[in-house]
């Protein structure tokens, strides 16, 4: 399995409250909304969208990586208001190993609904059965209590804290490591 076998044609993905599918250049307003709340950047990666027009590199990004073949995000609809909600992706796969890591961002008006485990269930399954994974972490920093409640869940078991092993917003940080095994 390559990287290019799932990520040329991403499928959508459903279940019974979200839809999974690809970001649309439609999707600039919501994915802002969520990307520049210092709420929801708080415990990411990355830093808080300052502008709509980081928000719209951002996108670009993705809209490139999909154009590639490249690993790139799921939206996160909710179907109820069909509103652009969020993103899931496998923000780091290795075909060879068939492990994988997952990252997942929510806006915050959806949080603590249960959302977001349905939709990391979602991608686990579609993991194991369509890109024949054994393995599928995911980490998130030890304050993150409404991340590491989803992993666990989603059914990922806590393997441990990996000291300073992240660096994150310039400076190496520790984080969780949660995974299932198919």
């Amino acid at each position: 399995m390559r990287v290019q076998d799932i990520y040329n044609n991403l499928p959508t993905l459903e279940t019974e409250r979200l839809r999974l599918r690809k970001v649309r250049s439609t999707d600039l307003q919501a994915m802002n909304a969520y990307g520049g709340d210092a709420e929801v950047s708080k415990f990411v990666t990355w830093e808080r969208h300052q502008s709509l027009q980081d928000t719209e590199a951002f996108l670009n990004f993705v809209l490139g990586r999909y154009e590639k073949g490249e690993i790139a995000p799921w939206a996160i609809e909710y179907k109820p208001n069909s509103e652009m909600i969020g993103t899931i992706d496998f923000v780091n796969w290795k075909p060879a190993s068939r492990v994988a890591e997952i990252g997942y961002v929510l806006h915050r008006d959806y949080w603590g609904k249960g959302l977001m485990t349905e939709a990391v269930k979602r991608v686990i399954q579609f993991g194991f059965e369509q890109m024949n994974l054994v393995r599928i972490e995911a980490v998130c920093l030890p304050e993150n209590v409404g991340s590491y409640r989803v992993m666990e869940k989603a059914g990922l078991q806590y393997e441990g804290t990996l000291r300073k092993a992240r660096v994150i917003k310039g400076r190496n940080r520790d984080i969780k490591m949660y995974a299932i095994i198919r």
